[in-house]
């Protein structure tokens, strides 16, 4: 066919040039890119907004064009004279095509605006534009703690002493009540009797209406100097809040309201789509002009094609306080921005910090159905409408929202799911009806058949602890499936399953604890035993310095300084904040006292069981005056009276909290780490013998034989902290004094009480055997040489537990039996003895 060579060539690598174009543009897992995504498809893609030149042609669409959303969207753009729909969420005059300033100014008479907006889906915006067809969803955004972060504010307060407004929520960032009252807009009956019954029995988590946290008075700081927390809380807590769009940085990088989370924005916040107006080096925009929302809303960019909201989104605020969300990812934070680039640097900030992989969620990395070994499942996976959006009502902390329990899909070794009672995992102290089992739903939740995937239910949906069914859990005969927002499905192993079948990772711990230690299962939470690890920051020094002039945003100020195009006076691309309201007056800066990952200290949750507790916010606070004065050092301030176990003079309000760290592994903490841990208990890392010398502070320069300075040039390296006479994670001691604050949400939030410390310690075990063996008494030594000749004495831990294990036996037998034993060969020696005499 070639007669030249050079041409067969040349044939060939055109054919591989083919062949590689073709593969190298085909989307990961060969998923093909939906017809409905594409910008030519528009119903008039060169026209009004879209028009060639300098308008939007190319802007992938918000939503699938066959999509019912699309549909209604691109209906009433037509009414208003825009078939592209574009008016409808961003107002403007689609008949201008040239100038671009007349194009974004006003709006088609008869449309839900009467300005050009920018960002649409921002809170104050949002009930014109999404409020269309989300009405309820809007009403609770601007309730939900996302918005308030009530729970936040009222636990940076905790730790200030008279700015303390003790356990109850009365500031939020923004003035709000809730006029529809305590029915949750959202949810079952079930669901809604089992929270109006938590805000009867909890009504400081359950506000009412919320005050604007307040500002700084600098008239009066020197007399109040505990005011310097509302500039802490204002200038650095209240960033991450759905009011404001956030802070620019590496990985923080996100929408305002409902685009916080329903448009994607990559960790370095560029522009990558096709939208040729957009400068694609300044930094602040979305990825792509497209919603991501379920399994059925696709999202298209670069040629990939993705469903279902990503971690990385949730991660954009979750990078903090209990950082569950970079630990999902198996990350946390540390200060050396190791290993080097390859270009000999430091690895890139993300949230301004640097990070090291510990280890990763489970649920973060699973093998799907399909065999997928790179998937896993999404936080909307678990966390659904009630936990993202609010349910309608104000509430005050995280567990006042979240409605999932692991058991809600795994069970317990002895009951599948749908065998348990409502409120299981979730008791708050409630003794629960074990024989009334929850069982399922026929159908999902109204509003999730009205937006959501509808997943075929089969036996049916599993209910959350607190009665809403979840829409994409299902149950097929004693399997439950999950049908992730990413596309995948996966099986869940039930422990139930797991132990009929004697399928356990290793049965001997499994059985031990999730059977046979059955106590295990009704006070412990599951995640108290499979946390792999918790980010564990301890002590929170802040300085809140008021000297030369400093400032910093205001982000409260900022949200609630908003105008009608949807900006907030923070969000305005390279445009500074206006001097007042936007920016405060007063810089804070935090440092730290260490980091640790490994096993976290034990205590008791608001739900009345045995959790992970992890460094809430161990606030030691300075304060310097405008005039360069400091007027609070290191000062660890102290609750009110009576509070948390601290007698008259309160206690040290640095606080351990509660947590779910959602570092989940297959494989539990060791036994050890909890029964042979004193820092598990709360007594500190062996025994809170460490970093006790805060109190006095620490010099290291020329001395005397009698610890006197010599040198008049000395100062201290480590500046003392007055109160702080511990180690940071000892919460309380073998005397049973609370030395610092277990969480300030719930009543039943605190250390392990004493009885459970008891039963639980088991650091002397080793000593039972050991301070005797081998070199004991006499017939110890005996035992130990015999035991070594026959090859009985164990050389690893897994000999070791067998060997204990036989001895046990043996010592249970004996002390069981071996009096009537010895009672019935005395008696049996007697007997024959007589016969014998008598014969």
């Amino acid at each position: 066919m070639f007669r030249n060579r050079q041409w067969h060539r040349v044939y060939l690598l055109a054919v591989l040039l083919a062949v590689g174009c073709f593969i190298g543009t085909q989307p990961v897992g060969g998923a093909a890119i939906p017809p409905d995504m594409d910008p030519a498809k528009y119903p008039a893609p060169n026209v009004g907004c879209l028009a060639p030149g300098k308008c939007h042609q190319g802007i992938e669409p918000i939503r699938g064009h066959d999509s019912e959303m699309a549909k209604q969207i691109y209906a009433k753009g037509k009414a208003l004279g825009d078939p592209n729909g574009c008016v409808v969420c961003h107002g403007g005059n689609p008949a201008e095509e040239k100038d671009a300033v007349k194009a974004h100014t006003g709006a088609p008479a008869g449309g839900p605006l009467d300005t050009f907006v920018v960002h649409s889906g921002s809170v104050w915006v949002n009930e014109k534009i999404c409020g269309q067809c989300h009405e309820p969803h809007v009403y609770a955004q601007h309730r939900s703690i996302m918005q308030t972060e009530a729970g936040k504010i009222q636990g940076a307060l905790w730790g200030w002493g008279p700015a303390s407004t003790g356990y109850d929520k009365k500031y939020g960032n923004y003035d709000v009540d809730d006029p529809d009252g305590p029915d949750p807009v959202f949810g079952t009956e079930a669901y809604k009797s089992y929270t109006k019954a938590l805000m009867e029995a909890y009504p400081g988590n359950f506000p009412k209406q919320l005050a604007q946290v307040p500002k700084t008075n600098l008239d009066t700081l020197k007399e109040k100097p505990w005011e310097a927390i509302y500039t802490y809380v204002r200038t650095d807590c209240q960033r991450c809040h759905v009011g404001v769009k956030g802070r620019d940085k590496r990985g923080d990088f996100r929408g305002m309201g409902c685009a916080s989370c329903h448009i994607p924005y990559n960790n370095a916040g560029l522009y990558e789509g096709m939208d040729k107006t957009v400068k694609r080096d300044e930094k602040g925009h979305a990825m792509v002009h497209s919603i991501q929302s379920s399994r059925k809303t696709k999202v298209v960019v670069n040629g990939r094609v993705y469903s279902g909201i990503p971690h990385e989104t949730c991660v954009s605020c979750h990078n903090r306080g209990k950082r569950i969300g970079v630990s999902f990812q198996g990350l946390m934070e540390f200060p050396y921005g190791s290993p080097y680039s390859d270009k000999g640097k430091k690895q890139p900030k993300l949230h301004t910090k640097f990070y090291q992989y510990i280890k990763d969620d489970v649920h973060h990395r699973l093998e799907s159905r399909e065999g997928n070994p790179q998937g896993g499942l999404l936080c909307q996976d678990c966390h659904s409408t009630t936990s993202m959006h609010g349910n309608g009502n104000i509430t005050g902390t995280l567990l006042a929202n979240v409605e999932v329990e692991c058991s809600d899909c795994h069970g317990t070794a002895s009951e599948y799911p749908w065998e348990l009672p409502l409120g299981w995992g979730d008791e708050f102290g409630q003794k629960l009806d074990a024989g009334k089992a929850r069982g399922l739903a026929e159908e999902p939740l109204a509003t999730h058949k009205k937006f959501g995937v509808v997943y075929p239910a089969q036996e049916g949906y599993l209910l959350t602890a607190r009665g809403n069914p979840m829409g994409n859990v299902i149950r097929q005969g004693d399997k439950v499936l999950v049908h992730s927002a990413t596309g995948l499905d996966f099986e869940v192993p039930t422990l139930k399953s797991l132990a009929l079948a004697n399928k356990w990772q290793d049965p001997d711990r499994a059985i031990s604890a999730k059977l046979r230690a059955k106590k295990h299962m009704e006070t412990i939470e599951c995640y108290g035993c499979h946390s792999a690890w918790a980010p564990q920051c301890y002590g929170c020094h802040v300085k809140v310095d008021f000297s030369g002039d400093k400032k910093a945003t205001d982000w409260v100020a900022a949200g609630n300084t908003h105008f009608p195009n949807g900006h907030t006076a923070e969000s305005m691309r390279n445009v500074p904040p206006p001097t007042a309201p936007g920016v405060a007056y007063g810089k804070t800066s935090e440092n730290r006292s260490y980091l640790r990952w490994e096993d976290p200290v034990l205590g008791i949750n608001g739900e009345g069981r045995v959790s992970p507790i992890i460094p809430g916010c161990q606030q030691i606070t300075s304060v310097v005056a405008p005039d360069g004065t400091l007027l609070v050092h290191n000062k660890i301030w102290r609750t009110p009276a009576g509070l948390e176990n601290g007698g008259g003079e309160g206690q040290r309000s640095i606080d351990m909290a509660p947590a779910a760290p959602h570092t989940t592994d297959r494989k539990a903490r060791e036994c050890t780490s909890c029964h042979a841990s004193a820092k598990a208990l709360g007594y500190g890392t062996h025994d809170g013998r460490y970093l006790r010398g805060y109190n006095e502070g620490v010099y290291v320069d020329i001395m005397d034989n009698q610890g006197q300075l010599l040198t008049k040039t000395a100062q201290y390296q480590i500046s003392p902290v007055p109160e702080l006479s511990m180690d940071l994670d000892n919460i309380i001691n073998r005397e049973d004094l609370q030395l610092q604050t277990v969480g300030h949400h719930w009543p039943l939030d605190g250390p392990l009480p004493a009885e459970v410390r008891a039963n639980m310690e088991r650091t002397g075990v080793c000593l039972s055997c050991h301070q005797v063996i081998p070199d004991g008494a006499f017939v110890y030594k005996i035992i130990a040489k015999v035991g070594e000749t026959l090859g009985m004495v164990p050389k690893n831990d897994a000999e070791h537990r067998k060997l204990i294990g036989r001895a046990m036996f043996v010592a249970a037998n004996v002390e069981i039996f071996g009096i009537p034993i010895a009672i019935l060969v005395i008696v049996v020696f007697v007997v024959l003895l007589r016969r014998k005499k008598a014969g």
